[in-house]
């Protein structure tokens, strides 16, 4: 058993450009939840509408920026569309109505219909829309070893991304902590805690809860854009599991703090890898697939996650007394 390796393997994880999308995605979903107590189970969605966005618009010859602003403009749209019949609702209509609809999208982005915009089931391949994105790198061509790890520079799952993605996580996390802790933060927070408070001093909750939907939204179409730009854009690769996912990583961290999303990322994907990596090198062939390995490895994962839920709910770095809200 190689240790270096499955050490260099797990730890990889840290500066991964997926592990990044799972914390802008988390972030998204902290800026419904955790600040504002809306029950958004379906922000595969947004995910999903930011990288076809993107993509599609790549593909066409738009510029970055434009493609960017595709991107956004879907996300706001599709907020607008999801928050206008049920946030005047209870929490429940919103949770059902965000599952349906990314489920929706998902399901129409697959569709043969739909094929010479979406690529239908086959995704849109990644020539199609990364050559731009590549092309503004300051870096030199070829690849470079920093500490553990050898990357391409610039091309597919490379350091240009990695500094990219977690540019715009530090971004996020610096905005976020502006926000919660501005007048605007405080009034989403006193309508997670108590919205009919709220709305009996005169104040307009519904369309604070829709300037959240919208802006958490963004963060989930960013999101899709980072978790596509090394792979393929695939609806299948962004379906249910990818929202669950994200809740886990954010009750994980701890809701309704600025750096859980990044600590529950982080560590969810680093432990995920080190018991597959471990699994792969100890556990014969004969007795466990890898196929086994990978599902066996989301199990134990998954075992511990329940014991910290049963142990401290309110994750990593959260507060019992914050998140003591009925949602």
């Amino acid at each position: 058993m190689d240790i270096m390796t499955i050490i260099s393997n797990a730890a990889g994880e840290l500066i991964a450009p997926t592990t990044a999308a799972y914390v802008l995605a988390a972030i998204g979903l902290n800026i419904h939840f955790g600040m504002t107590g809306l029950m958004n189970m379906g922000q595969a969605g947004f995910m999903l509408l930011g990288a076809y966005g993107f993509a599609i618009t790549q593909s066409m010859g738009c510029n970055l920026f434009a493609s960017v602003c595709a991107a956004l403009a879907l996300a706001v749209i599709y907020a607008l569309l999801l928050g206008i019949p049920t946030l005047k609702l209870g929490p429940d209509y919103l949770a059902m109505v965000t599952l349906a609809a990314a489920e929706i999208i998902r399901i129409i982005g697959r569709s043969t219909a739909m094929t010479n915009f979406t690529g239908g089931s086959a995704g849109i391949s990644p020539q199609d829309f990364t050559e731009k994105f590549e092309s503004l790198s300051p870096l030199p061509d070829g690849s470079t070893t920093f500490l553990l790890w050898t990357y391409s520079n610039n091309i597919a799952n490379s350091w240009w991304l990695r500094i990219v993605a977690w540019v715009l996580v530090v971004i996020a996390a610096l905005l976020c902590w502006r926000w919660f802790h501005s007048p605007w933060g405080r009034m989403l927070k006193g309508i997670r805690e108590d919205e009919n408070a709220i709305r009996s001093l005169g104040k307009p909750v519904t369309r604070y809860k829709m300037e959240s939907l919208i802006l958490g939204g963004l963060f989930g179409a960013i999101a899709g854009i980072i978790f596509v730009l090394p792979r393929s854009v695939q609806p299948d690769s962004l379906g249910r599991t990818v929202t669950f996912y994200v809740w886990t990583i954010l009750l994980l961290g701890g809701a309704a703090t600025i750096l859980g999303p990044v600590l529950g990322s982080c560590v969810l994907w680093v432990l995920l890898t080190f018991v597959k990596e471990v699994m792969r090198n100890t556990v014969p062939e004969t007795l466990i697939s890898s196929n086994q390995i990978k599902a066996l490895g989301w199990v134990i994962v998954g075992v511990a996650l329940m014991c910290l839920v049963i142990f401290r709910p309110q994750g990593l770095l959260g507060d019992r007394k914050e998140l003591a809200f009925h949602a």
